[in-house]
């Protein structure tokens, strides 16, 4: 057997249990959303209403895409082929991640370079593994699109369009992985770069031109700066065009010709954005585990607030358009008010998806900081620290406490990236105030995800990121999505997001809100004994 087929079989080796999990949970995604839909809008009439509302509301085109018909399939990727479209896009940055500069981080790249393999053949294995795991995604989605009873060619383009977007987020992970000095930073980088194209199709999509009849709309030009935009172009089940993959074919290939080329003017286990060497003795606010944590954090928090503003910015800057539509008196308000659980006005209901989404974002952050703290007792790190007076309360707190302080962080940039659009368009000050109390309203769930994660990490600590992620990537989309694609509602009830009080100005009820932070108080102090009572988990 020849090395490379050695290599590739390693990476199958390794990962016989992540992908297979990342595989069955989309197809189990779409699957059930396929059921729900027909269940729910089985009638082309309700359908037509769900139709008229997305197109007639940039919020929920922004998070959703732009429909396509009121068929049943075209409704059903209307409703989840962006979402997927991220998942798929997380999943193969990991992976090339996970493969290419772990690896070398990792000293498990010095081993493979002393044998007679080439010097590409590991960045080649994961590229064919990576090919290899997207044709399944393909087949998998094309085969739960027909068992749920939709059309085969349609379900074979939806599985190629998404194969295609993972294609592309694969060889931006291969790009990163050579630029950036440490998985963590790689990933870090990666996943901007998944949430960036997100952001760019959701512009498009909110800013795009509706048909006279309301059944569909067609994105603007910012879609053809996404490879999830480019899958949407495809069209499936209504035009069925390839064509648009073929810029996602294109981008791949330059993609690893880049990569290639940064591999061949580089040494093993160097990066090209090198590493600063630092000052030769330590800032005083290093003396102490707190100001250590947010030393090592504070680059991913200022990232994740920047996020956030975009969306603070986008949701300002249209509240004002929202309230002056003509949707207030039509039927479609109530549609509305029922995705976003809630509000008053079609401007609190908007507000109340975007902030919702910022409140992702915000627990992402959150996630990130335990993340970083499971990763500096992996690394060793974690156990030099303790070796100095630094108790286990102390430092596992600091990193807790950088993580509240990162949640607000986040919340305020939307708030006030929000405040600042709306008064620049020339908002009335309920929006303001409803732009405010969304922010402060998303801060319970985010620092439940917070300390829930936490709570992870000192019971089973190596489930840290893949439960963490999974459970947010899983809420978002209960809370968001669940009543758009008609799932019941013990399943949306699930999500801390669905709990988030929804500004309504005097008749606000922040109960939810009150119950998640005491929830989140006591999973916090669980997670600080749990951790006293467990050893440190190297590797």
């Amino acid at each position: 057997m020849s090395t490379l087929a050695i290599l590739v079989r390693h990476r199958m080796r390794r990962d016989r249990i992540q992908t297979p999990v990342w595989l069955v949970s989309i197809g189990a995604l779409i699957l059930f959303s396929a059921l729900a839909l027909e269940d729910t809008f089985g009638d082309v009439d309700e359908r037509t209403v769900l139709v008229r509302l997305a197109s007639a509301n940039p919020a929920i085109m922004f998070i959703r895409g732009v429909p396509q018909g009121t068929g049943a399939a075209a409704v059903l990727i209307f409703t989840v082929l962006a979402f997927t479209g991220v998942l798929v896009g997380l999943m193969n940055t990991f992976l090339a991640v996970r493969h290419l500069r772990a690896e070398e981080e990792s000293g498990r790249a010095d081993l493979v370079a002393s044998t007679p393999a080439a010097r590409t053949f590991p960045a080649l294995a994961t590229l064919i593994y990576g090919l290899l795991v997207n044709a399944v995604l393909a087949i998998v989605v094309a085969g739960c699109l027909i068992v749920a009873g939709q059309d085969a060619s349609g379900s074979i383009v939806s599985g190629l369009a998404l194969a295609a977007v993972g294609v592309v987020f694969l060889t931006v992970g291969g790009v990163t992985s050579e630029l950036m000095p440490s998985s963590r930073a790689a990933n870090g980088l990666a996943v901007g770069v998944v949430l960036l194209t997100y952001l760019l199709r959701g512009i498009a999509d909110a800013f795009g031109t509706v048909s006279a009849d309301g059944l569909s709309v067609d994105s603007a030009w910012p879609a053809w700066l996404s490879p999830i935009g480019w899958a949407q172009k495809t069209r499936p089940f209504t035009e069925n065009d390839l064509t648009p993959l073929l810029l996602s074919l294109a981008t791949a290939a330059l993609l690893v010709g880049v990569a290639v080329l940064l591999t061949r003017h580089r040494d093993t286990g160097a990066s090209v954005l090198a590493t600063n060497t630092g000052r030769t003795t330590a800032r005083p606010s290093l003396a102490n585990s707190v100001g250590l944590a947010w030393r090592l954090q504070w680059p991913s928090i200022v990232a994740w607030c920047v996020g956030a503003a975009a969306f603070g910015v986008f949701g300002g800057s249209l509240g004002t358009a929202v309230a002056t539509s003509d949707l207030a008196d039509s039927p479609v308000a109530d549609q509305l008010a029922r995705i976003s659980r809630g509000g008053n006005t079609l401007t609190e209901a908007f507000i109340s998806v975007i902030f919702t989404l910022i409140g992702v974002v915000a627990a992402g952050c959150a996630i990130q900081a335990i993340v970083r703290l499971r990763q500096e007792e992996s690394h060793v790190d974690g156990e030099l620290v303790l070796s100095t007076p630094v108790s286990r309360y102390s430092w596992a707190g600091a990193y807790m406490g950088i993580g509240a302080i990162a949640v607000v962080l986040v919340l305020a940039a939307g708030g006030t990236a929000s405040v600042l659009a709306a008064l620049a368009v020339g908002a009335p000050e309920e929006s303001i105030e409803d732009s405010v109390a969304a922010a402060v309203a998303q801060l319970p769930a985010a620092l439940l995800f917070l300390t829930g994660v936490a709570l992870v990490w000192s019971v089973v600590p190596r489930l840290t990121a893949g439960l963490g992620w999974g459970l947010l990537a899983l809420s978002a989309f209960l809370g968001m999505f669940g009543a758009l694609v008609g799932l019941p509602d013990w399943t949306a009830d699930l999500s801390p997001f669905s709990h988030t009080p929804v500004p309504s100005g005097a008749d606000t009820d922040w109960a939810g809100g009150f119950v998640m932070a005491g929830l989140a108080i006591i999973a916090g102090a669980a997670a600080l004994i749990f951790f006293r009572r467990r050893d440190v988990a190297v590797g």
